[in-house]
């Protein structure tokens, strides 16, 4: 088996990750980044471009004399100025890098630089001797490549690598490029460069158009051996190559790319926290590797195949990347198999009796809610484990109450296969249920005690209440649980008028009560 290339990963979430709108850092929280870096493995850090304000300057020469496994890399214009700045902020590294660029597409050099190819070529060359004279780690990027005549392109780099640079970057700086074309660009700068033996071809891609790390790994089939990129995927504008999916894409697909990395991938959780955290920018949930959803099932088809065997729904075990196990969310997709698992996994086993009946009434409360949650499902259970028979169900409640109107509840309760239904006012919409309910039962309760809490949470989070109820010289505890609380008091003081009327059964028969939770 033929030995797989090392795919160097650079990183250049502190410099160009950095420049995304809002997610400016301060040199400790740079340093603080560049520390889990270093336990991430990335190869190469491009700590920041220390020509751009003494603050810049003064984090890239910190985390140069910090961190000593990375290569630590300060990026410059094609100036002398830029180029001594850069130097001297990387001069404590074990390994220092300048990275130097200059525009070669048309666009650039016409509207931004005012300059003729032969001055680009020029420039290009000169920069890279300047940089040669302070480390021997210099790499080129000619900015905007991939919008760049391929002609020139090439005169540009071989000029770039005879003057001394070890690493020639081609950036599609816009996000401009399709996966086939710029794997084309990449091969041909390889047949077309007569030099190019001596330098290691980088890419750096922009996700204007989302083909950033599809057009950073056509690159690599074609022969890139390094891929700039950012944890997260952040960047200017539509961010840039996400490095864990890089890492990902290459560790998942080995069938496909000839290439391996050193990356720890099981800090990639920890790298893309850590940055969110400290930039302010929130990973979106259906993210790539490192999104909240990345490893969460709720469809039941889903569910059902995570649980016989886990590749049949994930390409990758997110143990590997840093997550713990699988996530299945119970919500309305959910099917039996996942929600039988899970009351497992709490400690409950029921019937099948009792599984259907709790099942659907988890279903029934995931039509409502978006996710359900254990102690959802312990309020479920609850009422199940102590079964008391439903002398009276609620089948429906309607309230009306504000400033200025007298509170009036409508309720509809079901009986015996009969359907009752009355209506009374009272002191706010749950004394009106109660008063309603009263009417339909015949029954007259006395309210010694109401609490209401919220299950879980969330704005759709579910509310519990908890009531103590006098029926002559008995009180009773009873509960509730809805998404609204009128419709959870209504519950609960059911609840309690169901286990009046079935207590002396059970009296007789000296049955238990269990507690749950």
């Amino acid at each position: 088996m033929m030995k797989k290339e090392k795919l160097i990963i650079f990183d250049t979430t502190l410099r160009d990750g950095e420049q995304c709108p809002g997610a400016s850092l301060e040199a400790s929280e740079k340093l603080e980044i560049a520390r889990q870096l270093e336990r991430l493995g990335v190869d190469v850090i491009e700590a920041g471009f220390p020509i751009a304000s003494p603050g810049d300057f003064e984090a890239v020469r910190m985390i140069a004399h910090e961190i000593r496994k990375p290569t630590i890399c300060g990026l410059a214009r094609a100036t002398e100025k830029d180029i001594e700045r850069a130097s001297l902020a990387v001069k404590p590294a074990r390994r220092g890098r300048i990275h130097v660029f200059i525009a070669t597409s048309p666009i650039h050099m016409k509207y931004k630089l005012r300059k003729a190819e032969s001055e680009i070529l020029r420039i290009a060359g000169e920069a890279v001797r300047y940089a040669k004279k302070f480390v021997d780690d210099v790499e080129f990027s000619p900015e905007d490549a991939a919008r760049s005549k391929p002609e020139f392109l090439f005169r540009v780099i071989e000029r770039a690598i005879a003057a001394g640079a070890t690493t020639i970057n081609i950036p599609d700086t816009v996000g401009y490029t399709t996966p086939i074309e710029f794997g084309e660009l990449i091969r041909a700068i390889r047949e077309n460069v007569p030099n190019i033996d001596r330098a290691v071809i980088s890419v750096h891609c922009h996700n204007d158009l989302g083909l950033a790390v599809a057009n950073s790994l056509a690159a690599v089939l074609h022969g890139a051996r390094q891929v700039e990129c950012t944890v997260n995927g952040i960047g200017e504008r539509a961010g840039n190559a996400s490095l864990e999916e890089i890492v990902m894409g290459i560790r998942t697909r080995k069938d496909v790319y000839p290439v391996t990395t050193d990356i720890n991938t099981r800090e990639i959780v920890k790298s893309s926290r850590l940055v969110s955290s400290l930039t302010g920018l929130v990973v979106q949930p259906n993210k790539a590797v490192v999104g909240a959803n990345a490893f969460r099932h709720e469809s039941g088809i889903h569910q059902d195949g995570i649980l016989k065997r886990r590749v049949t729904y994930e390409i990758m075990n997110p143990v590997e990347v840093g997550y713990g196990d699988s996530k299945l969310v119970l919500g309305k997709h959910s099917g039996r198999h996942a929600f039988t698992e899970r009351l497992k996994k709490l400690g409950f086993h029921l019937s099948q009796q009792q599984t259907e009946r709790t099942f659907d009434a988890f279903k029934k409360l995931a039509d409502k809610k978006k996710e359900v949650f254990d102690g959802d499902l312990a309020a479920i259970l609850e009422g199940e484990i102590a079964k008391v028979p439903q002398i009276y169900e609620l089948d429906y409640v309607h309230t009306t109450s504000g400033t200025g109107t007298i509170p009036t509840a409508t309720i509809r309760l079901k009986n015996k296969g009969k359907i009752l239904q009355d209506a009374s006012s009272g002191d706010g919409p749950v004394d009106a249920c109660y008063r309603t309910i009263d009417r339909i039962t015949g029954l007259k309760g006395k309210l010694l005690d109401y609490s209401l809490r919220a299950i879980t949470g969330g704005k759709d989070a579910q509310g519990e209440v908890t009531l103590r109820v006098q029926f002559e010289e008995e009180i009773l505890t009873g509960r509730g649980t809805s998404t609204d609380i009128i419709e959870a008091s209504a519950k609960a003081y059911l609840s309690a008028i169901n286990k009046h009327l079935h207590e002396p059964t059970l009296k007789r028969q000296g049955a238990h009560r269990k507690g749950l939770l």
